[in-house]
């Protein structure tokens, strides 16, 4: 049994998001959570929407499904469109900068 949850354009970028996302991979749905509340980073309220997402969708694909046994089977980040900006510079120039997005994605299955 395998559910999965997608947050996409995500004004983060990839790189930051893999740091918390690398931390839950692999793990128990209940010690992911818990990492995702103590983590000290901007993304990790947004990765613990989509834990409780990915385990909402588990639960209304299968009746039998037990919580407490699920984990984190996978968990990546992909980079999405940048949004190209400017930025005054001086004598009258311009700067361009990236304003990054990503998409996270994250599946749940049983131990079995």
């Amino acid at each position: 049994m395998e559910a999965k949850a997608e947050a996409r354009y995500i004004r983060i970028s990839a790189q930051k998001a893999r740091l918390v996302i690398d931390l839950i991979r692999g793990r128990s749905v209940a010690e992911a959570l818990n990492l995702l509340r103590a983590a000290n980073k901007r993304i990790a309220p947004t990765v613990e929407k989509i834990v409780r997402s990915a385990v909402a969708n588990a639960e209304n694909r299968s009746a039998d499904v037990d919580v407490d046994k699920l984990y984190v089977a996978e968990a990546y980040v992909n980079e999405g469109p940048r949004q190209k900006r400017i930025r005054p510079a001086p004598m009258g120039r311009a700067y361009r900068y990236q304003r990054r997005t990503s998409h996270i994605v994250v599946k749940v299955a049983d131990e079995e």
